[in-house]
């Protein structure tokens, strides 16, 4: 074999370098695919897209609405919680008040009631007293007149003479009892 012809075999066999006939068609038929592609085939992304996009953005203003809607909420229930919580420290600082004044008056009521049961014991004390006294005078009296009419021999049976002397004798009882205490 001719070496010169075998050279022109091996350029025209080349698998690096494509035929330009075969580059022309291919590119033709590309863009024939490419255009109808184009054609059918992008308008149904673009629409897919679109929707998709509104979506998206749709649910991201859903989203703040609701957000906004949340913190709106959040905010009137802070308020309502702290209102709560005014009202809640008025009504125990206002039953505190009443309980103090409730035993403030049960304090004074029982200061009075002391006082009357006191006061009458003070007036029992008194009446008893005056009538052990009253007692006493008559027995020390009658003791005394028996005891007199003893001694003296006579008796000492009129009554008005008798009350002459038991009241004398208990008067000056009286001063020395009264003198030994000034004494004192």
């Amino acid at each position: 074999m001719n070496p010169v012809v075998f050279l022109a075999e091996e350029e025209k066999m080349n698998p690096l370098l494509p035929a330009w006939p075969e580059v022309i068609i291919g590119l033709i038929c590309f863009f024939i695919v490419f255009g109808i592609l184009g054609k059918k085939l992008l308008p149904s992304i673009e629409k897919v897209l679109s929707e998709r996009r509104d979506a998206i953005e749709g649910g991201m203003e859903r989203a703040e609405a609701a957000q906004a809607e949340a913190q709106a909420l959040l905010e009137q229930y802070r308020a309502e919680l702290a209102e709560a919580r005014h009202e809640a420290a008025r009504i125990t600082e206002h039953a505190r008040e009443q309980g103090a004044a409730l035993v403030a008056e049960m304090r004074e009521e029982g200061q009075r009631q002391r006082e009357a049961i006191v006061a009458a014991g003070h007036a029992q004390i008194d009446a008893d007293k005056k009538q052990a006294t009253a007692a006493l005078r008559q027995d020390v009296g009658s003791l005394a007149s028996q005891l007199a009419s003893r001694i003296v021999g006579e008796s000492l049976e009129d009554h008005a003479r008798q009350s002459g002397v038991i009241d004398r004798f208990l008067g000056e009882l009286e001063a020395k009892a009264a003198a030994s205490a000034g004494t004192k």
